[in-house]
């Protein structure tokens, strides 16, 4: 995914030292090597883990006190978590991430252990940016599968591994938080055994090795822990026995051969303001020096692009190191290519012998399960606050895009100024939206719908995607959330007990049937006492309609500024999306209404002033507070008539006809 490019703090460059510095060398024998992913569901420690293996390994130093006095955000420093003198979350540095507590883009770093250079590849662990996962396993020898001691294997735990043990790589699994005392390590590595045979694991697979670790305390131990018993803070191996068990078990990638002509596969497009783009892939044969000429061939042997070497980089611990040539087995980043792509293949075109150089072998990536309409803004308002508001600059930077983001597919919309974009989830499109509005573009977003597609053994049914839902809730809550869900179609696969006062139930609902339900629903359901993730599964046959339940809407009927005295009485109606002095227009949905059908209103109605006083002083007015809906909520709430208008500075919600006698024969004319 491109993103805007990415800000590091002043307090982390004063630690990481991103400049690049010169290092020529090449790893002189492959064996010297390591290259591991670190894999999990979400929450479950995968970047925390990451940040210990760099600080105990020497990669990043401890703070000044200077430097963590410019850290906390009160000071006016940097924003930057910081614990015990160490910037936390290092690998997550794009500003998304970092609002949001979530890793979104894979990232490499390189950690030196005994001689050996490890490659660490930290990804997402939420379904939506499965891609991300998909892509870089072609890039790694082994994976570290890290599993929360208390929730055990989850949705996304088997997505990652079911991709690892297909790709035939070596895995080794870490079962943190293992200090807590609500852990389960008895019955999570149960659950880990099974779910190795069922994702049929080979017999090398199944033999994993495990370690018990608490990444946030800094320590991994063979033995499992004892619940209640404290871990002392300075234990005294560290993550020591984890490095020593990466050497141990990941296997060097000795397979590869350095003297055949160069040959990479791009998994990843990153960005610099003053290298431009650079290609980012592990070596799968020969060698590469500055200066070297290389082309770019697609999945069909088709050329794409060509061009000179003019930087290479590779990662010590943060620092992007510049290099003046690489070999086989490095995961290295490529400047001066032109017209590269993500699974596109740099090789060196001579030296192939008479068939010529042959594209690398690519992973598969999971189709897309929801889609959204996208058109440009053409409401009252448009124009005021956005700098890229044209169908051809939207269209020129989707299609940008989805040259990195492989999981998303831009294709035709239904008039020449629309477009369709397919996506993992509601999560995976927002974060594209959100990103769009903070570079300065305005447009409109259609109700998301799943990609249904026809039977081919039933002509005229249709399929439709279905999620694999694993939900942890407060066992009080749990029979409405099975109650909602079994109303969105959903069919109950297990229930069972959890750590003590929740249960873990899983079951599959049609991908339809969640997008207007995680948002908020789910969240009210619980009482902030639950999670729900989930993970495509595969088509099934269509399960009928869904009736949401979701009431009308309340609609703005004039333009303008609202006011308190016009807000004050409509409370009455239904719940309220603005603010007084919001700005408005006819067509703007303001509320949700307490009924089922809409309701308009005049929210900028001013009190009449006169020279008559009241017998009695004027009623004090008294303002709830407005349900403000983020990007995803508003996405994941709208109905079929409705858009959203996304600009840098505002969310609104709109109806897709602003004007009301318009809106009644679209209606008309639909019903018949």
């Amino acid at each position: 995914m491109l993103f805007p490019a990415f800000r590091v703090s002043r307090v982390a460059v004063s630690v990481t030292r991103f400049a690049a510095r010169k290092y020529s060398a090449v790893a002189s024998d492959t064996a010297k090597i390591r290259n591991i992913a670190i894999i999990a569901h979400v929450d479950h420690g995968k970047t925390t883990l990451v940040d210990q293996l760099l600080r105990q390994s020497g990669a990043i130093k401890r703070m000044t006190e200077q430097e963590q006095l410019l850290a906390k955000p009160n000071s006016g420093g940097g924003d930057d978590s910081v614990t015990d003198g160490f910037v936390t979350r290092l690998m997550d540095h794009n500003d998304l991430e970092k609002e949001r507590g979530i890793t979104i883009l894979s990232k490499c770093t390189s950690i030196n252990y005994q001689d050996t250079l490890i490659n660490i590849v930290d990804t997402p662990g939420h379904a939506d940016f499965g891609g991300e996962v998909e892509r870089i396993m072609s890039m790694v020898d082994g994976v570290a599968l890290v599993v929360d001691a208390t929730e055990g294997p989850m949705t996304q735990t088997r997505f990652v591994l079911s991709k690892a043990l297909a790709r035939g790589l070596k895995p080794l699994v870490v079962i943190n938080k293992a200090d807590r005392p609500t852990s389960r390590i008895a019955q999570v590595e149960s659950d880990l055994f099974d779910l190795f045979a069922t994702l049929g694991a080979s017999d090398e697979q199944m033999d994993y090795p495990i370690m018990y670790a608490s990444a946030k305390n800094g320590w991994a131990q063979h033995e499992a822990p004892e619940v209640g018993i404290d871990i002392p803070e300075n234990y005294i191996n560290g993550m020591t026995p984890l490095f020593d068990l990466i050497m141990g078990h990941v296997p060097p990638p000795t397979h590869l051969d350095r003297t055949k002509p160069f040959s990479m596969l791009t998994v990843q497009i990153e960005t610099d303001p003053y290298v431009g783009i650079m290609y980012l892939g592990r070596i799968e044969t020969g060698n590469i020096s500055i200066g070297d000429n290389l082309i770019a061939i697609d999945a069909d042997g088709n050329k794409v692009g060509d061009g000179k070497v003019k930087k290479l980089f590779g990662r010590s611990g943060l620092e992007r190191v510049e290099r003046t040539s690489a070999a086989a087995g490095e995961i290295i980043s490529i400047a001066g290519i032109k017209n590269g792509g993500v699974n596109v293949s740099l090789v060196d075109p001579e030296g192939w012998g008479a068939e010529g150089p042959q594209p690398l072998k690519t992973t598969p990536i999971d189709p897309p399960t929801i889609s959204i309409f996208v058109y440009p803004n053409d409401g009252p308002f448009a124009g005021r606050e956005g700098s890229k508001l044209t169908s051809q600059n939207i269209r020129d930077r989707l299609l940008k895009e989805s040259e990195t983001n492989v999981a998303l597919k831009v294709l035709p919309g239904p008039t020449s100024e629309s477009l369709e974009l397919r996506g993992r989830g509601v999560l995976h499109l927002g974060v594209l939206f959100e990103t769009l509005r903070r570079e300065g573009f305005e447009l409109l977003i259609g109700p998301p719908k799943a990609v249904m597609k026809p039977d081919p053994e039933n002509p005229g049914r249709m399929l439709e995607p279905i999620e694999e839902c694993s939900i942890l809730v407060a066992e009080a809550y749990a029979g409405t959330v099975v109650q909602k869900l079994n109303m969105r179609k959903g069919e109950l696969i297990t229930y069972e007990a959890a750590e003590p006062g929740f249960v873990k139930i899983e079951i599959d609902v049609p991908a339809r049937g969640l997008i207007g339900y995680m948002a908020g629903e789910f969240k009210n359901d619980v009482h902030g006492e639950g999670t729900l993730n989930h993970i495509f599964k595969g088509y099934q046959p269509h399960r009928g309609a869904i009736d949401t339940g979701r009431t009308g809407a309340l609609i703005s009927m004039a333009q303008g500024e609202s006011s308190a005295y016009a807000i004050q009485p409509l409370q009455a109606r239904g719940i309220m999306f603005i603010h007084p002095q919001t700005n408005v227009y006819p067509g703007m949905v303001i509320g949700e209404c307490s009924k089922s059908g809409d309701m308009y209103v005049n929210p900028t109605a001013k009190k009449q002033l006169t020279n008559i006083r009241a017998a009695g002083a004027d009623e004090k007015i008294v303002i709830s507070s407005p349900r403000i809906m983020t990007l995803e909520e508003s996405i994941a709430y709208m109905s079929d008539d409705e858009l959203i208008e996304v600009t840098p500075q505002s969310v609104r919600l709109r109806k897709a006809i602003l004007d009301p006698e318009a809106r009644k024969r679209a209606g008309a004319t639909k019903k018949r």
